[in-house]
């Protein structure tokens, strides 16, 4: 596996890339306009995984920095996966030094739950405390 190279700096971000795959290729962000991706990345934590100069994984955590933090966004481009990038990508994540700490880290997942439970990552233990307002589609409405 060749290293993978991971950045935190938002000017080092393949903005584009990331917009094409978040808005053509997830479930979760499908049809998200340019400027909602920018906005959301201009107020989290970014993680680039790059190799040599071409980015082929991103995550984005929401957070506090003191008591809570959200990971979302996270992807591996499909012709890198399997190569142990998310993993990487991962322990960047949970050794960053603002993120240590933390009562809460959350995450949402469809189809990784082996991945996120090799870091901790459990079941809600009271999910029936946990509620929210999701709008599916939002994106890809006609307004």
């Amino acid at each position: 596996m060749e290293r993978l190279r991971i950045t935190t700096e938002q000017g080092d971000l393949d903005v584009p890339l990331i917009h094409r795959f978040l808005s053509e290729h997830t479930s979760w962000a499908k049809g998200i306009p340019l400027s909602l991706v920018q906005t959301s990345m201009k107020h989290s934590l970014c993680f680039g995984g790059f190799l040599a100069d071409t980015q082929i994984a991103f995550a984005r955590v929401i957070s506090d920095y003191a008591t809570f933090a959200n990971l979302v966004d996270v992807f591996v481009l499909p012709e890198h996966r399997g190569k142990g990038y998310g993993k990487a990508l991962m322990d960047a994540v949970l050794a960053h030094p603002e993120l240590q700490g933390l009562r809460r880290f959350t995450l949402a997942t469809g189809d990784a739950h082996g991945l996120y439970a090799q870091y901790g990552f459990t079941a809600p233990l009271h999910p029936q405390s946990l509620m929210e307002r999701y709008f599916p589609g939002l994106y890809t409405a006609v307004h």
